[in-house]
C-alpha cells in the first residue's frame, strides 16, 4: 500500500536521522518522513540497556552543537540520560510527527528519478531522496559456537539484555571484552557469585576520570553558554591532538598510552597471570582505545576469572575451552559486537538500471566522502563507509554530513544528483592509501575492516572531514533536470 510521496525518506531515528530532520526543518523543508522499526526514537540508545551502558565519548561532545544540554549529570552520562536527551530533542523540535514507527525497511529501488521504499509491513513510500541513517553498530553479532543451542540457561546478546534474568549470586560467563563488555563487566562482577570473562585479545584501556557535574557547573553551563562551548572545544582538542596522533603512529603519545595502561593494570590487578593476559600485542589505536575507571578493578576481583584459551564448544551447563577446561555457567552473555559489514546488509537497495548495492560493494563498502556512491542517484548515507572515528564524536562528523547533503539537495531542484564514478574511484584510492598507513591497518581483523580493507573509518582528522564535507566540489557530481517520461528509459 502506497503511503504517500515525500521529498525525503529517512531510515532511522537515532542521532543521525533526527539531526538531519532538524536541519531540514530549519531550511524550510517539512516534506519528509522518518521510518523507524522500533516504537520510539533513539536508535542504539533505545536498544542497548545493559548494566553500565554509556557512551565512550564525553556527553558534552557526544551531543548536537546546536542543542547543548547543560544538565548532563556525569562527564560520561549513562544510557538512560542519553536516550532522554534524544527523546526531548525530538519532542521539543516537533520531529515525532515526521516519524512512522513500526516500519522495517526491506528494500529501496530507484526509477525515473525517484525512489520507492518498501517495508516488511507491506507499505511503500515514494520519494525524491532516499537517506540511510541506520548507523554502523546496529545488528548484534553472535558467533556460531558449536553447541550454542544446547545451553539450558538464559543467554542473550548485550544489545538484547534480558532484564528478567537476575544475575545475583549466579555463575556468569561473558564472551567478549570490547567497548560494551568493558562497561557491563564491572557491573556484573559486583553481583555475580562468579564471573568468567572470555577474552580473545585484550584492549588498550586508560582511565577516563569520570565524575558527576556539580550544581554550580550545570548552572554555569546554562547561564553562560559560551563557557559550555569552550568546555566542549577542550574535549574535542583532547581527541584531535592526543588520540588522533596516536592512531597516526606518534611515538611519544603512543608510549604515554602504553604507560598509562600499564599503570592501571598494575594498580588493580595483583595476579601476575591475569596481568600477563591483559597486555595487547598490537599497536596502540589499531582497535579503539577504551576508557574505563572500573574495568581493571573488576578483572582484579577474586570472583572473576579471565579465560584466554579460546572457546571450543558450549555445553548444556557451561563452556568448554580449546584446552579442555569446562566452566559451569548459569547465564551466558554475548558481548560480541555487531555486524558492521557489509553495510546496509538488511536492505535490498537497487540503483540506476537495477544495479544492486550489495554487488556494487562486493569487495567492501566505499562511498564518496562516505555519503554518496555512483550509480545510486539521490541516495545519501549518514555514518556511511569510512566516516567512523576512533578518537572523537561521531556527532561532530554527522553535523558536517547534514550540511553536505543540504547543499547537494539545493543544487538539484526537482532533479537528481549523483557522484561521478571517476571522482568516487579517485577518492577511494586516496582513502585506502592513507588508511594503509594508520594503526587500523596494522591488525589482521577488527570491526573496522572488511577483509584487508578498512571500510569503516575516516582517514584523516575531524577538521579535514568537516572542511571537505561542508565545501562540496560540485564538479565531482552530475546534476540533472527533473526527469520526464521521455527520459525515463535512459535514466533508469
Amino acid at each position: 500500500m502506497t503511503q504517500g510521496q515525500y521529498k525525503l525518506v529517512i531510515v532511522g531515528s537515532g542521532f543521525a536521522g533526527l539531526g538531519l530532520a532538524y536541519k531540514l526543518k530549519k531550511a524550510g523543508i517539512d516534506d519528509f518522513i522518518i521510518l523507524e522499526k522500533a516504537d520510539g526514537v533513539g536508535g542504539t540508545w533505545r536498544h542497548n540497556t545493559y548494566p553500565g551502558a554509556e557512551c565512550d565519548i564525553a556527553s558534552s561532545l557526544y551531543s548536537y552543537s546546536f542543542a547543548p544540554n547543560p544538565g548532563w549529570d556525569f562527564k560520561w552520562s549513562k544510557q538512560p540520560q542519553i536516550l532522554s536527551y534524544i527523546e526531548s530533542f525530538a519532542e521539543e523540535n516537533n520531529l515525532n510527527c515526521h516519524v512512522k514507527f513500526g516500519q522495517t525497511v526491506k528494500s529501496a529501488k530507484y526509477s525515473k528519478g525517484h525512489w520507492s521504499v518498501n517495508t516488511e509491513e507491506g507499505e511503500t513510500y515514494e520519494c525524491q531522496f532516499f537517506v540511510s541513517a541506520i548507523g554502523q553498530l546496529h545488528h548484534p553479532s553472535i558467533p556460531n559456537f558449536k553447541g550454542k543451542e544446547s545451553f539450558e540457561g538464559p543467554n542473550f546478546h548485550s544489545a538484547q539484555w534480558d532484564h528478567s534474568v537476575d544475575l545475583q549470586g549466579k555463575n556468569v560467563g561473558v564472551i567478549g571484552v570490547g567497548a560494551s563488555a568493558a562497561q557491563l563487566i564491572p557491573e556484573v562482577a559486583k553481583i555475580a557469585k562468579h564471573l568468567t570473562v572470555y577474552q580473545r585479545s585484550p584492549n588498550w584501556i586508560i582511565n577516563k576520570h569520570d565524575r558527576p557535574y556539580s550544581r554550580f557547573e550545570k548552572w554555569l553551563a546554562k547561564k553562560l553558554p559560551f563557557m559550555a562551548k569552550l568546555y566542549r572545544g577542550g574535549l574535542w582538542c583532547q581527541g584531535e591532538f592526543f588520540i588522533w596522533p596516536v592512531i597516526k603512529g606518534a611515538k611519544i603519545r603512543g608510549a604515554l598510552v602504553r604507560g598509562l595502561n600499564a599503570l592501571e593494570i598494575k594498580a588493580h590487578v595483583k595476579d601476575p597471570e591475569k596481568r600477563a593476559k591483559l597486555k595487547p600485542n598490537y599497536p596502540v589505536g589499531a582497535k579503539r582505545i577504551l576508557l574505563s575507571d572500573t574495568y581493571y578493578k573488576a578483572i582484579g576481583r577474586d570472583n572473576v576469572t579471565l579465560e584466554t584459551d579460546g572457546i571450543s564448544r558450549i555445553e548444556k551447563d557451561g563452556i568448554q575451552t580449546k584446552t579442555g577446561k569446562i566452566h559451569a555457567h548459569d547465564v551466558i552473555v554475548y558481548a560480541t559486537g555487531f555486524y558492521t559489514n557489509p553495510f546496509l546488509k538488511e536492505i535490498d537497495v537497487r540503483g540506476k538500471g537495477g544495479a544492486k548495492l550489495r554487488e556494487h560493494w562486493k569487495d567492501g563498502a566505499f562511498a564518496y566522502l562516505g555519503v554518496t556512491t555512483s550509480g545510486f542517484p539521490n541516495m545519501f548515507m549518514l555514518y556511511g563507509p569510512n566516516t567512523n572515528t576512533g578518537h572523537t564524536s561521531i556527532i561532530y562528523k554527522l553535523e558536517a554530513q547534514f550540511e553536505h547533503i543540504l547543499k547537494l539537495m539545493a543544487k538539484t531542484a526537482g532533479g537528481t544528483v549523483s557522484v561521478k564514478e571517476a571522482a568516487e574511484a579517485a577518492y577511494n584510492i586516496e582513502a585506502q592509501d592513507k588508511l594503509s598507513k594508520l594503526a587500523w591497518a596494522k591488525i589482521d581483523a577488527s570491526w573496522y575492516k572488511d577483509g584487508t580493507r578498512v571500510t569503516n573509518n575516516w582517514h584523516g582528522g575531524s577538521t579535514e572531514f568537516k572542511r571537505r564535507l561542508e565545501n562540496p566540489i560540485y564538479e565531482h557530481f552530475s546534476f540533472s533536470h527533473p526527469i520526464s517520461d521521455k527520459d525515463a528509459v535512459e535514466q533508469n
